[in-house]
Formats: structure tokens, C-alpha cells, sequence
């Protein structure tokens, strides 16, 4: 097994240089490192940039993942990469000729536009301030404006899912249920959007909620983190779901992308075509 102390990642983009970074980040979560050094340069003109770059990369052992739309940049980096023996990855460059090949179309070679300030980006900003205004249940009023209002006990993953949602340019909001809490008018009588409700193992559950207690340097066996009180709650949720008729998702074993993915799936066309 190769040591994976101390390894080094470079991002180098003629852009931002998110989305390759975004790649590697994916692909690092599938191994056990546990000092990697990730480096990103961004922007990137001139050809003795990418020279420097590769010189860094080939001392440290380290390899390089690139979105570089320029031409003669994408050139110089592979070609600089070879003659130093550095391994570098064109993350963009096989999509872009599956682009070429399939549909007899040239790419336009602009860096950066991922980021143009378009109908598209002015959506997701304002989802994401939608979903940090109306996060746990803040303010009532957002579970009759989202478009998705996701339901379920404390610490079932509802406000990173929102965010994630939220990048997508889906407006959520989201409500945690307790047995002591009244369910609110607004979430009743929703006139449209969708509710879905989230659920957890109580072992489960109890051991993620014990790690918050001891990160907020609070003793971990409180009652809040019982397994006892945990199934109290969960149940109490089931019965909040129940009469809403909710779809629900056990998030257990799902990591935010998964479940996020289920529930933009079934958004109907009539709310998702409000966020377009």
C-alpha cells in the first residue's frame, strides 16, 4: 500500500478551476488519505505559468488535474507533463470531443463559463439565501414560498441537503419535528411544492448526535443523544408523515448527494419549471 502521508494534488484552470477541483474532491472521498495537499492556480495565461506549475508538481510526487479550454495551454501542460514524467488528467478535454465527435460542433475555447452571471446563476444565489433565511424552521412563512419543505427529527442531514438543493436552484426549506412542537398551519396547507419527510436509524442516530454534543464540548450522554428519546421522536415523525401523506426517506446509509438526488427527481414539471 503506497503511503498517502503528505501527497499532493494540483488544480490548475485557465478559470476558476471549481469544477476540476470539484472532480478530485469526488474522487479523493473513495480513498483513505489523510494529509493530502490540494493546490489550486486559477487564471491561468501564459505558458510559463504551467511550466512552474509542473516543476512543483514532478519535486513533490505529486499529479495534476486540469480544465484548460485554451488550446496551446492544454498542449504545453500535457506536453510539459510528459517530458517531466508528471502525471496530469484533462478533466474537461474527453467531454468536450465526445461534444466534437457526436454532434460536428467546435467548442468556443472561453474559460470561465460555468460562471456566467446568467438567469441560471441569479436562481441558485437566490436559492441559497432562501435556504440559510428559512433553515430550520426560522421563519413559517418559508414552508408556503419553497418548493421542496423537507420534514424529519434533529440532525438527519435536512439543512445540507437544502443547501445542496439550493445549488441546484431549487428553493428548500426545511422544519424539525418534536413530540413537544405543535405542526405548523403553513406546513398543512401548502398549495403546492413537495414535502418529503427524512428518517434514521435511532443507533444510528444517537452516535452522530453524541459526536454533536462532544463538538460543542457538551457531555455526550445527555438525553438528547438517547436512543430512548430518539425512537420517541421518530416516532412522533412518522405520525406527523403519516397524516401528510409525505413521501419518506431513510437517509441512514445515503450520503447528501444521493438523497438530494432522489428528491430533485421527483419535483413535479409545474414546481420545477417555477425555478427556470
Amino acid at each position: 500500500m503506497i503511503n498517502n502521508q503528505n501527497q499532493h494534488i494540483y488544480v490548475c484552470s485557465d478559470a476558476v478551476g471549481e469544477t476540476a477541483e470539484a472532480v478530485v474532491k469526488a474522487a479523493m472521498r473513495q480513498f483513505a488519505f489523510n494529509q493530502v495537499k490540494l493546490k489550486r492556480y486559477g487564471h491561468i495565461k501564459h505558458e510559463d505559468e504551467i511550466i512552474a506549475i509542473v516543476d512543483e508538481a514532478a519535486r513533490t510526487g505529486g499529479f495534476i488535474a486540469f480544465t484548460l479550454v485554451q488550446p496551446e495551454l492544454c498542449e504545453m501542460m500535457k506536453e510539459e507533463a510528459i517530458r517531466r514524467g508528471v502525471r496530469a488528467v484533462d478533466v474537461m478535454g474527453p467531454m468536450m470531443q465526445a461534444f466534437v465527435d457526436t454532434f460536428n460542433d467546435s467548442p468556443k475555447q472561453q474559460p470561465g463559463l460555468l460562471h456566467t452571471l446568467d438567469d441560471a446563476y441569479f436562481r441558485k444565489i437566490d436559492a441559497m439565501e432562501f435556504a440559510v433565511k428559512y433553515d430550520d424552521g426560522k421563519d413559517m412563512r418559508g414552508l408556503q414560498l419553497a418548493q421542496v419543505v423537507l420534514i424529519g427529527v434533529s440532525r438527519t442531514s435536512k439543512t445540507p441537503i437544502c443547501i445542496y438543493m439550493a445549488h441546484k436552484g431549487v428553493r428548500a426549506a426545511n422544519l424539525p419535528l418534536v413530540p413537544e412542537m405543535n405542526v405548523p398551519s403553513e406546513l398543512k396547507v401548502r398549495p403546492d411544492g413537495l414535502i418529503v419527510g427524512l428518517t434514521m436509524d435511532p443507533e444510528k442516530l444517537a452516535s452522530i448526535r453524541s459526536e454533536r454534543l462532544i463538538a460543542m464540548g457538551l457531555p455526550p450522554g445527555s438525553r438528547y443523544a438517547s436512543v430512548e428519546r430518539i425512537e420517541e421522536e421518530i416516532v412522533f415523525a412518522q405520525s406527523v408523515m403519516k397524516k401528510l401523506g409525505c413521501e419518506v426517506i431513510d437517509v441512514t446509509n445515503k450520503a447528501v448527494e444521493e438523497t438530494a438526488g432522489l428528491i430533485l427527481s421527483r419535483i413535479p414539471e409545474s414546481i420545477a419549471s417555477t425555478s427556470s
